[in-house]
């Protein structure tokens, strides 16, 4: 989710904010720059002074209270009259120490920071006289250095070897915990014993921008609990997450503590208030004050938990009077949020190692299923492809394949994935457990358009092929501390932010979200596409070499086919001949039975001259290359009704032409021939007399999937768009489904050579041929009704077939 305010705001915090009766504004809270309110906490005092030349550039308001000196006095002096020349130098090296090289401190991650004691000579604002001892935080600030002086608190100074005990004593609890919720209950407990505050808690956030939920307590007794709890997303706006990424700590003395103003109020050279994000004194929003009073807070201190540079939670420490910390206890529990965050990320890689090998090893059970049919096995029941991620079910697609396992494929989802698919990196995992949100729809309406709440998706290539699994939703129940649907609230003496605490609680369910996708379970997806991809590149390499093989054989069959029509075709000629000149020279000599035997040896040469021909002519089809034409289908039927004409005259077949048909390209002679073997065809497998008027219909339809073509790969063109299919179609005797596919192939008949006008059973295949060299298909569909109820006949049979066009020529 962005950062930026309209990113931030979800339609349910507009809409609670708009109900607000108080001038109270949201989107202004998200917008405030807390880094940049220009004053710090009167308890301590602000220098800046330049890096090069120690010349001071802004200075806090209450200089002469806390150091003694006027800030009207220190501006544009040198600091070094304040301080002295060697603690300046000791400044200097304490900021260098922790800095690169003496490079300023980087913008994004954690800010870099050093405490060191300095003592002050003179009068303090009181008119109190001698030396005086500070606690001085400094910082890199581009390029000036940034100087917090804290009075040294009473009760003498710091000592190491009585502190570290208690130091070393709660980072040995917290080595010992084994879980995310122990490590963070041995946290609260010591981080109270450190501090003394009344309240401590850890909270963790619900992503990046989520609301948070209170995973571990210590309290003092009579607060009212908070385990459990979440908070709205609205208490911890973004910007104060990004301050809390960059400092490990932040403290509060005193929420109704003045602020300490600076001066300049803004700097010349940008035109803004001093950039306080590094600051230890930087003084605290309004919003984020009144938000501490409503809940009886007087003091605080937030501890920063890290996980891979980004915010995972807080432990949040709350007092009932103020409080200030040392820097000394203050960098202990910088520490102990440091070791925290170190722990935490040390039990997360625990878990997601065990996890991952775990997956791993199912992983290696569904690669042992794979065959050289992959991936199309991964999809069979029993594969454990579903199972290996948790889902409840997967999809696979390859082309306009789709295969799926598990439960069905909810059908909003086909549509979604390709698009989710081309806008990820190929190989590169895409997951979400709230896809709802990111479509920027409502649970409900997910729900209504059947959309899952989870889903992960591996991309295979651009073309919209992939590997997804999917999830549905998993309805959470949540106990919040406040409305999340309204944030903000009114009421007596102008309360906000209110109320907050188990005294309120509001129950509700959080929807559109699945169980989220764990690392450990992108890794083995990731591996899963590694290992099919390779399976799949293979598969590529061989398929094309099969195809180069495929290619020459055909060509050899080609060659072959002609030749051997060819040369065969002079041999039978002589016997043809032979047997012809022996009736005719010895017709008077031979017995019945010799010329009987003659006149078969002619005419099965000739049917086998025939029978090359028709072979001849085949295998012509798939040397010679096609002419291309706009050309008008009318036209073309027209030519081919020269020759059938005459066959559906001589059966009292009736043409029937219900439209116009459409203008093509394709190979006119071609496409002549196709129609002629059809109408002949339909001619001589009419019903039989007394069936009903004989028709033949010849029609045009425009399409995207129509009848057979989706099972064969037609009827859709290269772009994906529609395709014309043409269909001859009669109400003859029909053709049974089983032998449907043995009309198509090379010298078939179903009936005697002598029956149904004859024939060497090549029509069909020629058609088929010549509508796959245009880049179509064919199929045929029988028994079909006859498109007039009353025209009678028998069952029909009905040729569709498409022609592929180019694009250019598609309208």
């Amino acid at each position: 989710m962005s950062e930026d305010v309209q990113g931030w705001l979800t339609p349910r915090a507009v809409a609670a904010e708009a109900g607000v009766s108080q001038e109270f504004d949201l989107s202004q809270c998200v917008r405030e720059p807390i880094h940049l309110l220009g004053g710090v906490q009167s308890y301590g005092a602000l220098i800046a002074a330049r890096w090069d030349d120690a010349v001071v550039d802004t200075v806090s308001r209450n200089a002469a209270e806390v150091l003694g000196r006027a800030a009207e006095e220190l501006l544009g002096r040198p600091v070094t009259e304040l301080i002295g020349d060697e603690q300046w130098a000791l400044a200097r090296e304490s900021a260098e120490a922790v800095t690169d090289s003496g490079a300023a401190a980087p913008q994004e991650g954690p800010a870099s920071s050093g405490v060191l004691p300095l003592t002050l000579d003179g009068e303090d604002g009181e008119g109190q006289g001698g030396a005086r001892l500070f606690d001085v935080t400094v910082h890199r600030n581009g390029d000036l250095l940034v100087l917090e002086f804290e009075p040294r608190a009473e009760g003498g100074p710091f000592v190491f070897q009585n502190f570290y005990p208690r130091v070393r004593r709660a980072l040995q609890k917290l080595q010992g915990a084994t879980d995310v919720t122990e490590c963070c209950a041995a946290a609260v407990r010591e981080i109270r014993t450190l501090t003394g505050y009344d309240r401590v808690v850890a909270y963790r956030f619900d992503g990046r921008d989520g609301p948070g939920q209170v995973i571990a307590e210590d309290r003092s007794e009579g607060r009212e609990p908070w385990l459990d709890l979440w908070f709205p997303a609205s208490d911890i706006p973004p910007q104060a997450r990004r301050l809390y990424a960059r400092n490990w700590i932040r403290v509060i003395g005193d929420v109704d503590d003045r602020t300490a103003g600076l001066v300049p109020e803004r700097r010349a050279d940008t035109g803004e208030p001093l950039d306080l994000s590094a600051s230890v004194l930087r003084t605290v929003s309004g919003y984020h004050l009144e938000y501490l009073r409503n809940i009886g807070v007087a003091s605080s201190m937030s501890v920063s938990l890290l996980h891979e540079g980004e915010l995972w939670g807080l432990i949040a420490c709350h007092g009932d009077e103020p409080r200030r910390l040392s820097p000394e206890v203050r960098a202990a529990c910088e520490f102990f949020g440091i070791a925290l965050s170190l722990q935490l990320a040390a039990v997360a890689g625990r878990e997601e190692a065990d996890e991952l090998a775990r997956n791993r090893r199912a992983l290696a059970a569904v690669l042992a299923r794979l065959t050289s049919g992959a991936p199309d096995a991964l999809m069979r029941p029993g594969s454990g492809l579903v199972e290996l991620l948790g889902a409840d079910g997967a999809v696979l697609l390859r082309g306009t394949e789709t295969l799926t396992a598990g439960a069905p494929l909810p059908d909003a989802l086909s549509g979604l994935l390709a698009r989710l698919a081309r806008d990820g990196s190929v190989g590169e995992v895409w997951s979400s457990d709230r896809l709802p949100e990111v479509l920027g729809l409502e649970p409900e309406e997910a729900e209504a358009e059947g959309i899952p709440a989870g889903l992960l998706l591996l991309p295979f290539n651009r073309d919209g092929d992939l590997l997804a699994w999917w999830r549905r939703e998993q309805p959470a129940p949540r106990e919040w501390a406040a409305d999340p649907s309204r944030p903000v609230r009114t009421g007596p003496g102008g309360e906000r932010l209110t109320p907050r605490g188990s005294a309120a609680v509001y129950r509700a369910t959080v929807r559109g979200r699945s169980a989220p996708w764990s690392p450990a379970q992108r890794v083995v997806a990731g591996e899963l596409w590694r290992e099919v991809s390779g399976l799949l590149t293979r598969q590529v390499v061989a398929l094309e070499a099969r195809n180069t093989e495929l290619a020459r054989t055909n060509e050899d069959l080609d060659s072959f086919a002609h030749a051997a029509a060819h040369d065969l075709k002079e041999p039978l000629r002589g016997i043809s001949n032979a047997a012809a000149f022996i009736v005719e020279d010895a017709g008077t000599v031979l017995d019945a039975t010799s010329l009987r035997r003659l006149t078969t040896v002619r005419r099965l040469a000739e049917r086998m001259d025939g029978l090359l021909d028709s072979l001849l002519h085949f295998s012509r089809l798939g040397q010679v290359g096609l002419e291309r034409e706009a050309l008008s289908v009318d036209e073309v039927l027209d030519d081919a009704l020269v020759v059938a004409g005459g066959r559906l005259a001589e059966q009292g077949v009736t043409l029937v032409r219900p439209a116009a048909l459409p203008r093509l390209r394709a190979d006119r002679e071609r496409l002549r021939e196709v129609l002629e073997n059809l109408l002949v065809n339909a001619a001589k497998y009419v019903a039989d007399e007394g069936a009903g008027e004989r028709r033949v219909w010849v029609e045009a339809v425009r399409t995207a999937v129509l009848g057979q073509a989706r099972e064969e790969g037609g009827g859709a063109g290269a772009d994906g768009g529609t395709v014309t299919a043409l269909v001859v179609r009669d109400n003859g005797i029909g053709i049974p489904p089983g032998q449907q596919a043995d009309v198509l192939q090379l010298f078939r008949r179903l009936h005697r050579r002598d029956e149904r006008g004859g024939g060497s059973g090549v029509g069909l295949a020629v058609v088929k041929r010549i509508v796959e060299r245009h880049g179509g298909r064919l199929w045929l569909e029988s028994p079909a009704a006859a498109p007039d109820a009353d025209c009678g006949g028998g069952p029909g049979t009905a040729v569709w077939f498409t022609l592929e066009e180019p694009p250019e020529a598609r309208p």
